[in-house]
Order: C-alpha cells, then sequence, then structure tokens
C-alpha cells in the first residue's frame, strides 16, 4: 500500500485540478495534486512539498477529508486528501500535462482517477 497526500487547493472560489501525464501510471485522468509520502517525513510535510515541487506554489492546509484505499490492477494506494489555501507563488507546471482553476461545480465534468471519485464526493458536499 502506498501513501499519498492529494490537496484540493482553493483560490477565490475555484479549485487547481491536475491531469495526470500521458507517459505515466493512469494517463490523462485527472487527480487533485500531490505526491507519495516519504519515510522521513508526515503526510503534511509530504503535501506541502509536493505541491511546491511539482507546481511551485505554496500551501496552507486547512483541512483533512476522509481517507480513501483503492486498489488498481498494478498498484494500491491509501490516498489522504486535505483541503487547503493557495497561499503564494507563481504556477508552474512541472510533472502534469495540464493544471486548471475550475468551478466546484464543474468538478463531476472530468475524467477523474478512480482513488480521487470519492475524494470529489466528498468535497462536492463543503461550503466554500
Amino acid at each position: 500500500m502506498i501513501d499519498v497526500s492529494c490537496a484540493i487547493i482553493l483560490n477565490q472560489n475555484k479549485v487547481l485540478v491536475a491531469q495526470r501525464n500521458r507517459n505515466g501510471e493512469l494517463p490523462l485522468k485527472w487527480e487533485f495534486p500531490g505526491g507519495k509520502v516519504e519515510k522521513y517525513e508526515t503526510i503534511k510535510e509530504s503535501l506541502i512539498r509536493e505541491i511546491k515541487e511539482e507546481l511551485n506554489i505554496e500551501i496552507e492546509i486547512i483541512e483533512s477529508l476522509s481517507p480513501v484505499e483503492h486498489h488498481y490492477p498494478d498498484f494500491s494506494i491509501r490516498l489522504h486528501p486535505f483541503l487547503c489555501n493557495f497561499k503564494s507563488g507563481n504556477l508552474i507546471v512541472k510533472e502534469h500535462e495540464e493544471v486548471q482553476w475550475v468551478e466546484k461545480s464543474d468538478l463531476l465534468n472530468f475524467d477523474w482517477a478512480e482513488a480521487d471519485l470519492p475524494i470529489v464526493n466528498e468535497f462536492l458536499k463543503f461550503k466554500i
């Protein structure tokens, strides 16, 4: 089981969504950005590091959502989602095909990675 952190990043009532790289696992599926938790760090530390590395931005973690365990054919993950605010930085896409700031109401219009779907559905119940 791979522990992965992910961020639902809010900025002026928009949500950041990211499309996975076409050459990696789950090509071109949409996800909330984040990454693997390293042995030496907490889940929150990994999230802050991954967002800085992949998107060149700083975030503020607000609260956690329900973790999701998902079993893909070739690997299993435990996804740890956090609701976050955009703090600062110039967004630079380094790992993904693309990212978009979207309205919360548009989230179900994307082809999500299966592990992210329960997170999308939980977040849709939040008032922002």
